[in-house]
Formats: structure tokens, sequence, C-alpha cells
């Protein structure tokens, strides 16, 4: 995977996630608040779960391994999460400038949230992190559909049209 391919996916998770946001915005707080029995409960533990575990990969990318993620005691509602994870972004952005090619293919040594060591490429942790986000947001979509909100693409193809233009889009 090159520098400019993990930019692109970067750059899609970005756009993917703001359009999730921007969507369950239109929510009202019961309906985003609701259990709907989903891994994660509902559309509010789904996305701080899915940044949860950006935070987590960043810090270890950077070389810390954080033992839990937050809760939503600490991040309770779309405002609050909305805020952190425009923090994240600016955190992301820098590392991502960072970045080179060898950096890309050097193993990174972490602990997961139970203590446990792992080590693999930096590539396919980056790659593991985009494909957990694109996961959990089909999942947002199916929730979005129960509390009858209006689900939106968030596809990798939907992305790479949108960037050359409407006429794509057709």
């Amino acid at each position: 995977m090159s520098l400019q391919e993990m930019h692109a996916l970067f750059e899609y998770d970005v756009w993917a996630t703001d359009r999730t946001l921007d969507t369950v915005s239109t929510l009202t707080e019961t309906k985003y608040q609701e259990d709907l029995r989903s891994s994660h409960g509902g559309i509010h533990g789904t996305l701080l779960h899915i940044y949860a575990a950006d935070m987590i990969w960043l810090q270890r990318w950077t070389g810390t391994s954080p033992s839990g993620f937050v809760t939503a005691t600490q991040i309770p509602d779309l405002k609050s999460l909305s805020a952190r994870w425009q923090a994240y972004r600016r955190d992301l952005e820098e590392f991502l400038r960072g970045l080179t090619e060898a950096s890309l293919a050097a193993e990174v040594s972490y602990k997961d949230t139970r203590g446990n060591p792992h080590s693999e490429p930096l590539y396919q942790q980056m790659q593991h992190c985009i494909n957990h986000s694109s996961y959990h947001r089909g999942q947002i979509v199916t929730m979005l559909r129960q509390c009858g909100g209006k689900p939106i693409g968030t596809d990798l193809i939907v992305f790479f049209r949108s960037k050359q233009g409407p006429a794509a889009m057709a």
C-alpha cells in the first residue's frame, strides 16, 4: 500500500464519518440514544465505539497502548462526540503528515486493551482501522432505517465519484 493510497483511505474515512454524523444529527435525542440492541447498543454507542477505536489506534501508532475505551459517561451526546472527533482529526492529520513509505511498512508493536502484545506492519493496522469504521457505519445505516431516519451512502466508490464531480455521481 502506498503512502498516497493510505492518505486517500483516511480522507475517505473523514468524508464518510462526516456524512454519517450529519445524518444522525437530524434524529431526535431519544432516537439517537435509543438502545437498538446492536453490538454497541444504538447509534450513539456505535459512533462512540468507532471514535474510541480510532483514538486507540492513533495512540498506539504514536507509542502509547491505552488499556481501555472512552465511555458514554465521558462523551454523553453527539455534540461532545463531534467535538472530540475534531480534536482527534487534528492529531491524525499531524501523524499522517509525518508518514513515509518506510514507516508504513515498519512493524508497530503495541498491547491491546487486555494487555496482550501484538505487532504488525503499520499499513495493516491502518487498513484495519478504516475497515473497522466502515463496518460499524454500515450498522448505523441499518439503525437509521430502524429509527425512521434517512440513511446515506458512504461506500468507498461513492467517495471516489464525489471527488470526480457531479457527472460521476449519475
